[in-house]
């Protein structure tokens, strides 16, 4: 894996989130994915409990921005800091670092994500200096 490749598995995610249905999910995940939601959540494995988790967790109305920034690429893992801005249905921001984890076939094997939000860190509506 390289940079290049990280932000392109990125982008493809986000056209993925924000895309109806899960369809696509197996271009970017592993038939035994592994991911988390949290470095101390319960794994899901496999794309049939990804599946479940992104239907259960996106919003049809939902709006929202996304940067995301490659941080580091060693080998077949990478670090990405990303920056998700919802405006509706509850305007929310979150702080996210993912550490991706690719198999051969450039399709990740391993996510996890590290996020804080502006909610649990008391600063609702409060804009970035």
């Amino acid at each position: 894996m390289d940079v290049a490749g990280l932000q392109g598995w990125v982008d493809a995610y986000e056209r993925a989130w924000r895309a109806p249905g899960t369809a696509t999910l197996g271009d970017l995940f592993h038939e035994e994915a592994v991911y988390l939601t949290s470095p101390l959540a319960e794994p899901l494995v496999g794309l049939d409990a990804i599946r479940r988790l992104w239907e259960d967790e996106r919003s049809p109305d939902e709006e929202f921005t996304m940067t995301s920034e490659p941080i580091a690429v060693e080998g077949d893992t990478g670090v990405v800091r990303v920056d998700v801005r919802y405006e509706r249905p509850r305007a929310r921001r979150f702080a996210d670092l993912w550490i991706v984890s690719f198999a051969p076939d450039g399709r990740c094997r391993r996510f996890e994500e590290w996020f804080w939000d502006d909610v649990e860190a008391g600063l609702a509506g409060a804009e970035p200096s």
